[in-house]
Order: structure tokens, then sequence, then C-alpha cells
């Protein structure tokens, strides 16, 4: 077994809407979305390294749209805060209109993120920090974080991935729809 394996310490930076938005698309329906183990896929990221902490950026739902919904989203949260070492941040929603239609934005996700990747860093509470995102805009933080000597490492999609992402991080892993099936209770 190799000894740096087991001692290098993993923190997993997770964009939970860009996450959920992916395998919305890519598992189409074949099975509900509620049934994806955050446990098995952190074990998968993980391996026999040490796991420090995940952290899962995302806002609440607006009760007052869909009250079953926002109930259902409110039980996923609180399903992954009881997963040890599991830390939900949760951002804001903000109601904007464009084009003369309502819709909902998350807000604040992507910031929170990028300022926990880098301090997180510079604080040495990790050896490589592994970013579930397929959101290029965090090219500028992953820089930040390897500049302060961190290794990372991005989880991309099949069907969607960023180049940028890819080509700056030290490792880059492309999800298939077949390996994301098995990560389903």
């Amino acid at each position: 077994m190799n000894t740096m394996e087991n001692t290098e310490r993993v923190m997993i930076f997770i964009d939970g809407s860009n996450n959920y938005h992916i395998l919305k698309n890519m598992i189409n329906n074949s099975r509900k979305l509620s049934d994806f183990n955050y446990r098995k896929f952190i074990n998968y990221i993980t391996g026999n390294r040490r796991l420090v902490k995940v952290c899962y950026y995302n806002c609440s739902l607006d009760s007052n749209l869909n009250k079953q919904k926002y109930k259902n989203q409110q039980r996923f949260f609180e399903k992954l805060k009881r997963i040890p070492g599991f830390r939900v941040v949760l951002c804001r929603m903000q109601k904007v209109k464009i084009h003369g239609q309502t819709i909902y934005q998350v807000k604040e996700d992507d910031i929170h993120l990028a300022v926990d990747l880098i301090k997180y860093a510079y604080k040495d509470a990790y050896d490589t920090a592994v970013l579930v995102s397929s959101d290029g805009d965090f090219v500028p933080a992953i820089l930040a974080a390897r500049e302060a000597g961190k290794r990372i490492e991005n989880i991309g999609y099949e069907t969607k991935f960023s180049y940028h992402l890819q080509q700056k991080s030290d490792r880059f892993i492309k999800l298939k729809k077949q390996e994301i099936l098995q990560l389903f209770n």
C-alpha cells in the first residue's frame, strides 16, 4: 500500500446546484435523484485517502412556491448533514425577471465555495481538494489553491465538464453514466 495515499488529506467541494442539474439530465428519469447515494460517491472519490470534510453548496427553495418540493429538499439536506464530515452551506435564492418571466437563481454559492477552497488551502486543512463541478468560473480559485501548494482534482461528467477546469487541475475525472448509475441505492 502506498503510504502517501493513506496520509493524504482530502476535502471535497460540491457545487450542489450544478451537480443536481447535470445528474438530473444524465439519468433522464431512469432513477430517482433522491436515491443518489452521497456516501458511496464520497467513498468513490476519496478511495483510501483520509477525508477531512465535504462541503456542499446550494440554497433552499422558496417554501411558498412548492411546499412539497421544499420539504423534500429539506429532508435531503438533513440526510446529507448526517453523513460524518459533511457540511451543507446554504446560500440564497433570488427571484429575477428575465424577458417578463420570473425565475429563481442560486446566488453566492460559487463565491462561498471559492472562498472556502482558498481559505482551507491557506489554513493547510487539506493536501488535495476535489472540486465536483463543471463550472469553469472556479479556475481562479483552484489556481490560488495550487499556489498554496495544494493538489486539485476536478470531477466532471461525460455530458458536461469544463475544459478549463480540466486543463488547470492536477487530475481530472470524467464520470460516465454507467459509473453514476452505480452510485444510486
